[in-house]
């Protein structure tokens, strides 16, 4: 089978295919025909040699995949079919034509979604679901404070975050992306932070309240800022690293306001805990997306062999929701 893989650390350029041996299914797995890949930022830290997959996880990067059910190792105690349209969690493999996976991270895709559309959910709804939810504990009536609106995560985050009641803040980069965080996924308020400061706006426009639930990708750039955009018994919940892993913290400020810093990560977690963090999500996000509550943005799709254009289209950061290979 064809499968992308990391020649060594670096940009678009370091991806290449390769033909490989198909993954034999183990005991509790399924094998599933890939028609799709999600790409996560994630795949772009591996690529650069920052992320590595944990240990036991295939090196070929792709934590999401859409596709249909191909075969089954022993002991695959969930009901599925061979040619079910399914999704699936991944530690990695995604970016190949075939991909073995624990059966307890696979889903059939909801309805009236498209199979290739499909891939664009399971990463983005395990990780917000796991994190707004069932770490932050987010409440009806809270505000909750989403960095990057229109990335992956963010366009899964503002809408869940609204279906759950609360009121949603988040900061984009652009006017155009500010105008779809508020049109489109139905933000209270959109904050540009190329042009002001978050945390200032954001009280601004809250009645001199901050946020009760932060969901943060960029954490040190931040660090201060989330702290000083934080209300009293706030959580700020850490699920990525793109402004830096060092930060300097007041103490004094968090222990002021009763406050918490959660870092979290979906991807090393052991397969029983994803498979809990999947059956939630069939549970309590599919309805949203099956009734038109959450809409999927997909920005561009690519075929896999023009894996390097797909990387080099996400580094541009000029994408809004999520970029997906096609296989």
């Amino acid at each position: 089978m064809k499968a992308v893989y990391i020649s060594q650390p670096g940009g678009p350029e370091a991806l290449e295919i390769r033909n490989v041996p198909a993954p034999v299914p183990g005991p509790g797995e399924v094998l599933i025909d890939v028609v799709a890949a999600g790409l996560n930022r994630a795949d772009v830290q591996q690529r650069k040699g920052y992320y590595p997959p944990p240990a036991g996880a295939s090196e070929v990067p792709g934590l999401e995949v859409s596709g249909r059910i191909a075969g089954f190792g022993p002991d695959v105690a969930k009901p599925f079919s061979v040619g079910d349209k399914v999704v699936a969690l991944l530690g990695g493999g995604g970016y190949a034509e075939q991909v073995a996976v624990p059966a307890g991270q696979v889903l059939r895709i909801p309805d009236g979604v498209d199979l290739v559309t499909a891939a664009a959910l399971p990463e983005v709804a395990a990780t917000v679901y796991s994190n707004l939810i069932m770490t932050a504990q987010l409440q009806p009536g809270e505000t909750v404070l989403i960095h990057g609106a229109t990335g992956g995560i963010g366009t899964m985050a503002v809408q869940l975050a609204k279906a759950f009641g609360a009121k949603v803040a988040t900061t984009a980069g652009t006017a155009e992306k500010v105008s779809t965080a508020t049109a489109f996924l139905g933000a209270d308020i959109a904050i540009n932070y190329a042009e002001e400061d978050f945390d200032e706006s954001l009280r601004a426009q809250n009645g001199g309240r901050g946020a009760d639930v932060i969901l943060d990708v960029v954490v040190a750039k931040y660090l201060k800022q989330n702290v000083d955009a934080l209300a009293d018994y706030g959580r700020l919940i850490v699920i990525g690293l793109q402004g830096g892993t060092k930060g300097e913290l007041d103490l004094g400020k968090l222990l002021g306001k009763r406050a918490a810093i959660v870092g979290t990560a979906l991807r090393p977690r052991p397969s029983e805990e994803k498979a809990v963090i999947m059956n939630a999500v069939r549970e309590s996000v599919w309805p949203l997306v099956s009734d038109g509550t959450i809409r999927i943005l997909v920005a561009k799709t690519f075929p896999l062999d023009q894996v390097r254009a797909a990387h080099e289209y996400f580094d541009s950061g000029e994408h809004m929701g999520k970029v997906l290979l096609v296989i």
